[in-house]
């Protein structure tokens, strides 16, 4: 049963890490920040979500597991949060090609100013 759990706690960590390496190139690789948003928060947080699961099954201590629940419970929130206020902050700076977007909900927002109260 040890060995199982071993084995399958280096599948993922492996997995994890490549995960986390794509995620990386992707950063690095891709040309405007919504596909960069992308690649930083949705590869990177399910290879850390992988990566503690392998620890915790590596170790089997319960204390390990109370340490563990926090650090990804922190970063599914805060992961998400830092994109949109980076996506925000690009489409206000007009980083963004609108030519590529779909739906462009924020058009309201650039005809009245923000504290305008109209």
């Amino acid at each position: 049963m040890d060995a199982a759990l071993d084995v399958t706690a280096l599948v993922l960590i492996l997995i994890g890490a490549l995960l986390c390496l794509t995620a990386a190139i992707g950063l690095l690789r891709f040309r405007d920040v919504p596909t960069r948003l992308h690649a930083a928060t949705k590869p990177q947080v399910l290879g850390l979500i992988l990566i503690c699961l392998a620890i915790a099954l590596s170790l089997r201590s319960w204390p390990v597991v109370a340490f563990l629940v926090p650090v990804v419970l922190i970063q599914l929130a805060t992961a998400p949060l830092s994109a949109h206020m980076v996506g925000r902050q690009a489409y206000r700076n007009g980083t963004i090609d609108e030519v590529s977007l779909y739906v462009d909900e924020l058009v309201e927002s650039k005809r009245t100013p923000p504290a305008s109260g109209g």
